[in-house]
């Protein structure tokens, strides 16, 4: 049977002194003259830095790192929207494993230098572990607001420079646009859920979990333009809008998808499988087996989810991939494996060269044209024009 939380200690007399005194973590803290308005005050200080602190005083026994993070996961469940919580739990489950047992306040640098060449061996590329690396820098920033940790604690880890390129650590290939008869050659090997899904991120330079989590709630189709405001993104917790204009070519890709349960996910892995399963059954020419006409099970669950989330949308597209590539003809060159990340990099591409850079960030909804250079290729062909005139 789990163990009562304890009580929140008591105010109370101390008589031999007179004093006002509380009692917390085996501790007694003497609070000043008895029944006065400054112990008083002093016992609610006291008091709510214990409960703040998980009924516990800062001189108690050391928190461990495993209680650490429990603590910060719930802060961030609560904070940040999208996929950075399961960013975050990616980036300390490492922690957790090695150093759970270890009071927080002796995990230092060269811990934190374990952690990150753990990293390094399981083939991250550098930016990747960097930005781990700082994550888990940041569970201890936390830490210290709370009075969890000394600032002592943060500051010894800040001193660990990030791995500097050269280092002998795996760079990541930047990220490049997706050509379209790439895509073009993949689309019929996807699900009419995925292709549409497709079809609008590179029409719309959406971000993959943008795409995967459209509602027909959150969008506003009474404009010419319609407006789809996702329920959740990147930068909410940065208390920034996130607006994505649907233009008429999309409107058409998207209109056969709204439905009527108004908070239902659009596209639907499950419904993607049921037709598939429809599809198998009406090309099958063997006579069914009356056991096998419905092995459904009644109140059973579906391992099919009613939403994709970036993983699985970008899973579906490496298969078709795939599937493409084994039926093509020799002559025919090989389709490249491509990601829905690679659309948006496509779409910045194109409204920068067509409308320039400032529109290729506001579509995009980024902040800074700095991480619209990013994703948008240089046009080579106008530098060669431009070349060509200058002689």
């Amino acid at each position: 049977m789990p163990s009562k939380a304890p009580k929140t200690p008591s105010y109370r007399l101390h008589k031999p002194t007179g004093q006002a005194v509380v009692t917390v973590g085996g501790r007694d803290i003497y609070l000043g003259p008895h029944g006065t308005e400054a112990s008083k005050k002093a016992y609610d200080r006291v008091t709510g830095e214990w409960l703040a602190n998980g009924r516990r005083t800062i001189h108690q026994d050391a928190i461990t790192v495993a209680e650490l993070i429990a603590r910060y996961l719930d802060h961030v469940d609560a904070t940040y929207a999208s996929a950075e919580p399961a960013n975050i739990r990616l980036a300390i489950r490492a922690v957790r494993e090695v150093y759970g047992t270890t009071p927080a306040v002796d995990f230092g640098p060269l811990a934190l230098k374990s952690i990150r060449q753990r990293m390094i061996e399981s083939d991250l590329c550098r930016n990747e572990v960097n930005r781990r690396t700082r994550k888990i820098v940041r569970l201890f920033k936390w830490a210290v607001s709370e009075q969890l940790v000394a600032s002592g604690v943060l500051e010894a880890l800040r001193a660990v420079d990030g791995i500097r390129r050269g280092r002998g650590v795996r760079e990541s290939k930047p990220v490049k646009p997706v050509h379209d008869s790439h895509v073009d050659a993949t689309l019929p090997y996807l699900s009419r859920q995925v292709r549409a899904m497709v079809e609008l991120q590179r029409l719309t330079g959406a971000r993959p979990g943008e795409i995967c989590s459209m509602r027909t709630i959150d969008v506003n189709t009474s404009g010419r333009i319609w407006e789809y405001t996702p329920a959740t993104h990147k930068t909410e917790h940065h208390g920034k809008t996130r607006v994505i204009f649907i233009g008429p070519a999309a409107q058409k890709i998207l209109r056969p998808w709204l439905r009527v349960e108004l908070e239902a996910y659009l596209f639907q892995p499950r419904e993607a499988e049921a037709e598939r399963m429809v599809a198998l059954r009406t090309a099958r020419k063997s006579k069914v087996q009356p056991s096998q006409v419905d092995r459904s099970k009644p109140g059973g669950s579906s391992r099919f989810a009613d939403a994709y989330i970036p993983g699985s949308y970008r899973q579906s597209i490496s298969r078709a991939v795939k599937r493409a590539n084994a039926d093509r003809k020799p002559t025919d060159p090989v389709i490249p494996d491509w990601h829905p990340h690679q659309l948006r990099h496509t779409a910045a591409t194109m409204l920068r060269r067509e409308f320039g850079l400032d529109v290729a960030r506001a579509v995009l909804g980024h902040s800074s044209p700095v991480v619209t250079e990013v994703y948008a290729e240089l046009d080579a062909a106008k530098a060669r024009e431009a070349m060509e005139r200058v002689g």
